[in-house]
This record gives structure tokens, C-alpha cells and sequence, in this order.
């Protein structure tokens, strides 16, 4: 067996190996493919060159489970021929993509190809479909698909929790462990393929989730969507996931993921809140998640049809004897049809139950109305597909011995349980008056929108031709279904309501042609325009809009695993030297030196809040040096500062944001701005207290000069909308008080404007201005968004001559994230020796007076 799929445990636990020897790319010209050896995945080979190539024009790279192709024996048992599917969405995909853009596919087969035939297989895809197969082990194979997919991924996604082995059974880390195994093998018939500079990936659906990682790891500037085409479950389904942020994580390398309805993205969207604490920002009409300075596309966008390829099969259809073979055989019968796959959450046997309530409810229909059921074969070993036929078979028999004659040959169901080709499904569609589709839960369900084509006819056809007839359709859609939203005529059904669904079927064969008409003339305006090709031009148009940016942007690989994460940031962003800073700070006459404090030199989840004996010798030192002004510039209050530093007599402490201000221990507190009045905090307190009461895990913090309600403890979601709603109900009632509204991370804050970090930072430049010290040295350090304020006040520091005229400025945020600082520290340990460096800078000190005062 290859290496490539040894040591599924390290696999699984996200731990991937590093394999020796090189990568092999396909070049633009078609090349034989050759057998891949196995891949270094060292990060540090990660290609991320600094500016793209433009050598050559873009490229779109598909990668789905299984390729556009069929594939079949030949007569004489030597070799295989291949032809397109037609009926494979991701072939038509590419009518939406630029006539100049190269579309390569990566893909399996349904066919089981022999070893030894790979490789001429290999280059006949490769010369004449522009495909590049997947071959994966029989042994991966199954426990992939069969396995993780279909008795894992697939049920979850459809909203099915495994209470019982026999309804996909508890989780099996050797089918998760094939699952990583199978995309690794996919990852590498990419890579094969790829220029990371020009070319553009896009993923498929729920069977390559974690695809994405492999990429964004080595190659940490490829551009790459993910489009998922089942439903997304809510996160109380999807929690139960074991592997749930290994997926969720891996999706988030990609730059753009699509979903069907915004129900699906909403699903996704709250899982990223609740289990990797992200929030969403609705962008200038775009949903966007910010993760680790890159912007990731959620994209809304239904799947449609290959209109041409749809009314070309027309053309064929209105040729065949079938036609007039159906027309004939239900003459004077009014014809609901079913299309479905055979599994559980088709809701069949649903159908058939509604079929038989409205022949009940409505006695006029027996004799006359016929449910044409076609049973699409399974698409892989599913859960409990034998029991479903066999309760949709019996449902049949029963159903057509109540209310069937056979002397005048009716039949109220007909089953037919084969494949059906597109050229016969296509006259069905013809003749039926109203298309039934009762998923308990589908990803999207095209059969509606190729029944609406179907009804309109063939454009320009001949007046005898059998499509030629009054534009009408009628549609009875599952509300449960991607494509129900988008059917604005459509009767919407709750499938597991069956006496409704009957009246519903009921309702839609008695109602008027007129309005039949116009009905299916909105169907047909929105499926006409949007099909397939619009659905993939405004994917590709979504992810150059969120790669616009990529060699802009300075990017590199941090985590292990499926924790492996790209950092793109600004290129001016960078590490703080220790070299750069030690030497500034050396040549330098006049220092200021201003230090949040909690996540800067107090990590954020210790439990004991006071200073270390390192933070408080470390802080002594840098004031012994007359050179130096120190501060800790903090949300904090007073009280408890003054008790922490108290051993520190020349450290400044600004407390509350700046609004209380003492330069030494042994002087008084200064206050922002005498005369604010606190009335305003008998209006606050009631709101809060409100939103305290119905928000269990909130609490409210009161300081001299601030209130503040926290929800760190609260759920996500609802202490998210409960903030908000908090933060337009303050901003009403306090319109016209002296105070500013803010939110920041899981709180809600009231204090008196113009008290900001900004604020007290240049408040204290210009009393050391004041008293002739120019500071020409400035390090300011801080970690989360109130911090940004002193990060962005230098510029107009300088303008104001309240610094020296050239200094060295080191604005510096804790943590590497997006930020208008300069710089970065990973940690509050690198802060703190970075601190211990400078207080060793000298090895000696001039000696203080005594009684020398750090008060400018």
C-alpha cells in the first residue's frame, strides 16, 4: 500500500505526516499523467510567492467526488470508452465561466478501474475530457463513501441523529479516518494540476470538507471555493458531529462557501459563532466571517439548470414514439408526478399517503387522477433503503385494491421502479398536470425547475409538435426542499402533514387554467434566468471579489492539523524585533511607554488578575529610568489598581479608560473632564437591569465613570441579539446625553464621551510637550478594540508637535489579527519578555535624586 494512506490515525487526529519526495504538476499542454509520490507537507514548502505569474490566463479546477463521466467496458473486454454526462451539473457548470478559461475536473469513477489500467485510463481522460481521475483503494473506497458519508455526513445533514445502530450508528473513527484519507488522495491529483498563482479550486458538496486544509496548506494564496449541495443543519443537529470544528475549520480555509438557501448559511454561520466563537458582518450586501485577518464569502446562491441541454432533449423527446405512446395510454386522465431517489427522506411513501387522502376526501378523482411515481435508483448503500421499498411498495398494492378498476385498466398509483432516461422522464413531465415533490429534507431538488422547462415548450417548435400547448404548471413542493423559496407559485406543503398535502394536490389539478398560466409564467421567469450558467458566473464573480486581495496581503500558516489556519495581514503588519526596538530604544532621550493591561501583561484567562512579582519588578525598573514615562492605560477601575501596583511609587495608572489619570503613586488622581454629570447612569441601569433579568448568564459591571453589561456567559446567539438590541434601545433613550454607546467583546458599555485610550494617550504627550520632553521613543501595547484608539491617534500626535518631530513609534496589538498597529507580540509572555529586555538594556542606571517626581 502507499504511504499516502499509512498512519490513518495521525490523519485523523489532523496530525499530518511528512512525506518525502517532490510534487508533480500538469503542465498547460496535455501530458501523460504519472504516478505521484508522496507529499512533504512541511508548511515552511507551502508555495506563497509574493506576486502572481502572468504567464498564463486563469484556470478553474473542479473537484467533486465523482467525474462528469460515464465510463463503460468495451464489447470485447479490452479497455474502456468514455462519453460526457449530460445529466452531471457540474458539466454544464462551465457555460457560466469566461469562453477563454481553461475548466479541468478532478473526480472518481463509478467504475472499478484495474491497476494496471490507470494510467492509460489516466491520459485518455486527461487528452480528451480535460478530467483527471481519483483512483481510490477498494478498502478507502468503501468506508469513504458508504461509510462516513452515507451513514455519517449524509444522514446528519438531513437532519437524521443516530439514536440507533441501525439508523447509521454511532460515530467510527476508522470511517473518519478513510474520509481524510480519500480527500488527501483527491488533494493530491490537485496538486498534480494546480499553478496556486493563477489557477482557481472549486470544491463540491459534503463528501471533500476537509479538502480545503490540504490545499490552504500548501499552497496558502490559492484561490478556492467550497460549495456545499445538501442541506446544512441546525447547530443542535450538527453539534453532535464528533469531528464537528475539525469541519468546520477545514471549511473555513476556503476564501468563498456557498450554500443553496439562506437557511443553510444561517445554520453554518451560528455553528461558527457558537463553537469557534466567530461572528458574522453583513458587507456591503454580502455576508462575510473575519478569520484571522482573511474575509470568508458565505454565498447564497440556488443551483439551476442547463437550459439548452434541457430543450435539446426536447427536441429528441418530441421525435420519440414514447410520447404518443403516454398520451395515448392517459388519455382523459389527469396525471401527478413524482420523481425521486430511492431513500428515506424523499418522503415517497408520504406522496402516496396524500394521494390516497385526496382520493378519499374527493371521490370525483377516483378513476380519474393517476400519481406517476418514478423510483430513481439509490445513489450509494444508504440507511434502511430495503425497508423504505418495501413500506413504498406495499403502500402501492394497498392504495391501488382500494380505489383501483381493473375492468377499465385505472390504476390511482403506478410505480416504476428502474432508471428512467432524461429523454423518458422528459415526456412524463409533457403530460403531467402538476409535478409532487414531499422531501422531509433535500438539499435543493432540480425536478421542479426541468418540469417548468418542459411545460413551456420548445422555443420556435413546429405547431404539431406534441410540447405545443397551453404554458401552464402547476408545482406541490415540500417547504423542506432548497428550491421552494425560489418557486413563488408553488403550493407549499409541510410533506408530514398528509391531509394537507392531499387538499394541496387536490387544489392544485382543479384550479383554473388561467391561473395556471400565471403561475408557471413566474416559475418560468425566474428558472429561465436563472440557471446554471448564472449560478456559476456569480460564484466565479464572488471569489475573485474575496481574492482580489491575496498577493496584497502577507500570508502564512499557523496550527497544526485541522487547526491550520492561514494569517493574511496587511504587508506593513509585522513581528516585533527585539533587535529594532532594544536598539530605538538605546538612542533614545525621552520614552513613553504606555501598557493595557489585561491580555497585555495579564493573560486573559488566568483566574488571579493580579500582577505577577516579575510584571511588578519588571515595572520598577523601567521607572527607575528618568528617561522613561511608564503607564497602564486600562478599563480597570482605580481601586484596584492602586492596590496591585502599589509597590510600583512611579508608575502612571489611567484607569477607566483614561478617565481617572495619576501620573505617581504619590500624587492625586486627575480627572478627564471636571463637571460630567452621572445622571444619565439613572436612565442606564433600569435598561440593563432588564436585559440582565432575560438574559441568563449576563451580569452588569458598575464603575465610577461606566456601566457595563457583559454576556460572556450567556449563549452566543441570543446574548449577541440581546447586545444589540441593547445597543439601539441606550442609543434611543440617551440621545441626548453627554455619553457614548459601545459594544465591544461580549459587552455593552455606557461611559461619558471624548474618555477613550486615544484620548488619555495624547493627553499625556502633551503635558510631557508641555514640560519639554518630546517623547522620541513611544511603545504602546494593548490587545483588544479599545487599544485601537491609541494605535491610531499618532499621526495627528505628530502634526500637533506634541511629539519629537521623527520618532520611533512602536504601536503594538497582542495576538496576530487584524489591527492598526504596526506590529504584533504573539502572547502575553512575549510582552513580558520583551518588557525584561528593555529594563536590561542598560547594565547600569543613573542614579535617581531623591524625591524625582515622573509627573511631567
Amino acid at each position: 500500500m502507499s504511504k499516502s494512506y499509512v498512519n490513518l490515525l495521525d490523519l485523523a487526529s489532523g496530525n499530518f505526516p511528512t512525506m518525502e519526495g517532490k510534487r508533480r504538476r500538469f503542465p498547460r499542454v496535455n501530458t501523460a499523467p504519472g504516478n505521484l509520490s508522496d507529499l512533504d507537507d512541511d508548511q515552511a514548502r507551502s508555495v506563497s510567492s509574493d506576486q502572481p505569474s502572468s504567464i498564463a490566463s486563469d484556470r478553474m479546477i473542479i473537484v467533486a467526488n465523482q467525474l462528469p463521466v460515464k465510463a463503460k467496458r468495451r464489447e470485447d473486454n479490452k479497455g474502456w470508452s468514455f462519453s460526457w454526462n449530460e445529466d452531471a451539473l457540474l458539466l454544464h457548470l462551465k457555460d457560466g465561466l469566461p469562453e477563454d478559461m481553461e475548466v479541468l475536473y478532478v473526480g472518481s469513477l463509478k467504475v472499478s478501474v484495474d491497476p494496471r489500467e490507470q494510467d492509460d485510463v489516466s491520459q485518455v481522460l486527461l487528452d480528451k475530457f480535460r478530467c483527471v481521475p481519483t483512483f481510490l483503494p477498494p478498502d478507502i473506497l468503501s468506508k469513504f463513501y458508504d461509510g462516513f458519508c452515507k451513514r455519517h455526513l449524509w444522514p446528519l445533514f438531513h437532519y437524521m441523529l443516530p439514536f440507533s445502530a441501525d439508523q447509521g450508528g454511532r460515530f467510527d473513527r476508522s470511517l473518519w479516518e478513510a474520509y481524510i484519507s480519500a480527500n488527501k488522495l483527491f488533494f493530491q491529483k490537485v496538486v498534480e494540476l494546480i499553478n496556486p498563482d493563477e489557477d482557481y479550486v472549486w470544491i463540491h458538496d459534503y463528501h471533500l470538507m476537509v479538502l480545503p486544509t490540504f490545499l490552504r496548506r500548501r499552497f496558502n494564496r490559492v484561490r478556492m471555493g467550497f460549495f456545499l449541495h445538501s442541506p446544512f443543519p441546525s447547530s443542535e443537529i450538527y453539534s453532535t458531529l464528533t469531528v464537528r470544528e475539525e469541519i468546520l475549520k477545514a471549511l473555513l480555509n476556503s476564501d468563498v462557501i456557498g450554500f443553496h438557501t439562506f437557511d443553510y448559511a444561517r445554520h453554518f454561520l451560528t455553528c461558527c459563532s457558537r463553537m469557534l466563537g466567530l461572528a458574522y458582518q453583513s458587507k456591503r450586501g454580502y455576508l462575510g466571517l473575519e478569520f484571522y485577518g482573511r474575509t470568508i464569502r458565505i454565498k447564497i446562491m440556488p443551483v439551476g439548470i442547463h437550459m439548452d441541454w434541457i430543450e435539446s432533449v426536447m427536441k429528441v423527446a418530441d421525435e420519440e414514439s414514447k410520447m404518443r405512446e403516454l398520451k395515448q395510454k392517459f388519455q382523459g386522465k389527469t396525471m401527478l408526478l413524482g420523481v425521486d431517489d430511492t431513500d428515506i427522506f424523499k418522503g415517497i411513501n408520504l406522496k402516496l399517503l396524500a394521494m390516497e387522502q385526496m382520493l378519499k376526501q374527493h371521490p370525483r378523482w377516483q378513476g380519474k387522477a393517476v400519481l406517476v411515481q418514478i423510483l430513481n435508483p439509490a445513489r450509494g448503500k444508504g440507511i434502511d433503503f430495503e425497508e423504505i421499498l418495501a413500506e413504498i411498495q406495499e403502500s402501492c398494492r394497498r392504495i391501488n385494491e382500494q380505489f383501483g378498476r381493473p375492468g377499465y385498466g385505472y390504476e390511482p398509483i403506478i410505480l416504476i421502479d428502474r432508471a428512467v432516461s432524461i429523454n423518458e422522464r422528459i415526456c412524463y413531465y409533457n403530460i403531467a398536470e402538476c409535478v409532487v415533490v414531499t422531501a422531509v429534507r433535500d438539499g435543493m431538488n432540480l425536478t421542479p425547475y426541468e418540469y417548468v422547462v418542459c411545460r413551456q415548450g420548445i422555443t420556435g417548435s413546429k405547431s404539431c409538435s406534441n410540447f405545443d400547448g397551453p404554458k401552464k404548471s402547476m408545482l406541490v413542493v415540500s417547504e423542506f426542499i432548497g428550491c421552494s423559496p425560489s418557486l413563488s407559485g408553488a403550493i407549499r406543503i409541510n410533506p408530514w402533514n398528509v391531509e394537507t398535502t392531499g387538499e394541496a394536490m387536490n387544489v392544485a389539478i382543479s384550479m383554473l387554467d388561467s391561473e395556471k398560466e400565471l403561475r408557471h409564467e413566474n416559475h418560468y421567469r425566474y428558472v429561465s434566468t436563472h440557471d446554471v450558467a448564472y449560478w456559476s458566473r456569480s460564484f466565479l464573480q464572488d471569489m475573485q471579489r474575496a481574492c482580489a486581495d491575496h498577493f496584497k496581503r502577507r500570508c502564512w500558516g499557523i496550527g497544526f492539523g485541522f487547526g491550520f489556519r492561514v494569517v493574511a495581514l496587511d504587508p506593513n503588519f509585522r513581528k516585533l524585533s527585539l533587535d529594532a526596538i532594544i536598539s530605538a530604544y538605546r538612542g533614545a532621550q525621552t520614552r513613553a511607554i504606555l501598557l493595557d493591561y489585561d491580555g497585555t501583561v495579564m493573560p486573559q484567562n488566568s483566574t488571579d488578575k493580579s500582577p505577577s512579582q516579575k510584571v511588578i519588578s519588571i515595572m520598577n525598573t523601567l521607572c527607575m529610568d528618568p528617561k522613561n514615562t511608564v503607564f497602564i492605560v486600562t478599563g480597570r477601575g482605580r481601586e484596584s489598581l492602586s492596590k496591585w501596583f502599589s509597590p510600583c511609587q512611579r508608575l502612571g495608572i489611567a484607569a477607566e479608560h483614561g478617565y481617572f489619570l495619576r501620573w505617581s503613586q504619590n500624587q492625586e488622581w486627575e480627572i478627564c473632564r471636571q463637571g460630567f454629570e452621572f445622571g444619565w447612569m439613572k436612565i442606564v441601569e433600569p435598561v440593563m437591569q432588564l436585559y440582565t433579568e432575560s438574559t441568563d448568564g449576563s451580569s452588569i459591571e458598575t464603575k465610577e465613570s461606566a456601566l457595563v453589561w457583559q454576556y460572556r456567559d450567556a449563549d452566543p446567539g441570543f446574548g449577541s441579539s440581546q447586545a444589540k438590541e441593547m445597543l439601539d434601545h441606550l442609543e434611543s433613550v440617551l440621545a441626548n446625553e453627554p455619553v457614548a454607546v459601545k459594544r465591544g467583546q461580549f459587552i455593552v458599555e455606557v461611559k461619558p464621551q471624548e474618555v477613550s485610550k486615544g484620548h488619555v494617550a495624547e493627553k499625556i504627550f502633551s503635558s510631557m510637550a508641555e514640560n519639554g520632553k518630546h517623547a522620541d521613543f513611544v511603545l504602546c501595547i494593548g490587545d483588544d478594540r479599545s487599544d485601537e484608539d491609541m494605535f491610531e491617534i499618532f499621526d495627528n500626535a505628530m502634526l500637533r508637535s506634541i511629539l519629537s518631530p521623527n520618532p520611533s513609534v512602536f504601536a503594538c496589538t497582542v495576538g496576530q489579527k487584524p489591527s492598526k498597529a504596526t506590529y504584533y507580540l504573539d502572547d502575553t509572555t512575549e510582552v513580558i519578555n520583551m518588557l525584561e529586555c528593555l529594563s536590561e538594556a542598560f547594565d547600569s542606571l543613573p542614579p535617581v535624586e531623591e524625591g524625582y517626581e515622573s509627573s511631567p
